[in-house]
């Protein structure tokens, strides 16, 4: 009997020595030491022995399974770190491999050209007000001497709400509500979206605007060349030229539009500026004495300038861009050069 358990003992750390998993190992512990498994089998083979060997046979039964359970474990212990090490070899990161740097995001070029525009003014002493986008007709029209039958508001192509309410064409109504809210001196400026009925190379439905006002006594049409002569030349460049054309608004008189000398040419003529050497960035002029009266300030007692300009508009020149509609498509082809 001695002889059949050597036999087993060596058999088992045979196979011990040949497992290369622990399913492997699982297998062979029910083979060997489960209920229906070899040393299992010895024990119930006790039975056909005499009274005399059964305990010297059962203890070596017993050696022989504690000494099988310690090898499993040993065994198990060895397997488990030779699974620990495929699977690292298997998930392990190749870091000679070159890193996947983030794409880092940056402002709109409208956004950046805008707070530039108002870093300008707010370094001149102006303030920034804001008002609605759903605009009263009151504020956006008539109270900016622009009356229902005045045919100024055929060029606005507005987007009406109901018959008094709309989307605001410009930002000038907030120029008329600080006139009405607040006392003199007033020195503000007025950036936000406004809305017009046109698409094309050179509009859109939603655009920028920055419109500026400066109300006081004694104001003057030099004080108001003087400012945006320094803001021309703060956007632009030092060197920039310009000069002021008379022109027409209904809520200033005189008016006029403001051009820099093309930054495309250098003035030398080519097809942005369409051969002038000059590129309209602005419109501008003293405030209409019917816009005072309209507010209930005197005319005759205040003046003051105003000015509005595009952001669109600037962006497009400062940048050499020849299509408005590439600031809303979301490309990024385009929009990643402004970062």
């Amino acid at each position: 009997m001695k002889s059949i358990i050597e036999e087993l003992k060596d058999k088992a750390l045979k196979e011990l020595s040949g497992l290369e998993d622990l399913k492997a190992l699982r297998d062979f512990k029910v083979r060997f030491l489960g209920k229906k498994g070899e040393v299992t089998r010895l024990l119930k083979s006790m039975k056909d022995l005499s009274p005399e060997e059964r305990p010297v046979f059962g203890k070596l039964i017993n050696e022989l399974k504690a000494f099988v359970e310690a090898k499993v474990e040993e065994k198990e212990v060895e397997l488990k770190e030779l699974e620990r090490k495929r699977r690292f070899e298997k998930e392990r990161l190749d870091i000679t491999l070159p890193g996947r740097l983030p794409r880092i995001g940056g402002l709109h070029p409208l956004s950046q050209v805008l707070g530039e525009v108002v870093d300008v003014f707010k370094a001149m002493g102006f303030q920034i007000a804001e008002g609605p986008e759903i605009e009263e007709d009151f504020y956006n029209f008539e109270a900016l001497n622009i009356p229902p039958d005045h045919p100024a508001r055929d060029m606005q192509d507005t987007f009406y709400i109901s018959e008094r309410v709309l989307l605001r064409t410009h930002t000038s109504p907030v120029q008329v509500r600080i006139m009405q809210k607040y006392p003199l001196p007033i020195r503000i400026i007025a950036p936000g979206r406004v809305y017009r009925r046109d698409f094309d190379v050179s509009h859109t439905p939603m655009f920028h605007q920055v419109e500026g006002l400066l109300v006081d006594k004694k104001v003057t049409f030099a004080e108001l060349k003087g400012t945006l002569i320094e803001f021309a030349k703060r956007i632009f460049g030092a060197n920039t030229e310009v000069r002021f054309r008379p022109s027409f608004f209904p809520f200033t008189e005189p008016s006029a539009e403001m051009d820099i000398g093309c930054v495309i040419c250098k003035g030398s003529g080519c097809r942005v500026c369409k051969g002038t050497g000059w590129l309209e960035i602005l419109g501008c002029g003293m405030v209409d004495p019917e816009v005072f009266r309209s507010v209930g300030l005197d005319p005759l007692e205040v003046t003051g300038y105003a000015f509005g300009l595009g952001v669109e508009r600037i962006t497009m020149l400062k940048y050499g861009i020849d299509d408005i509609r590439l600031f809303f498509e979301n490309d990024l082809r385009f929009l990643s050069q402004f970062v």
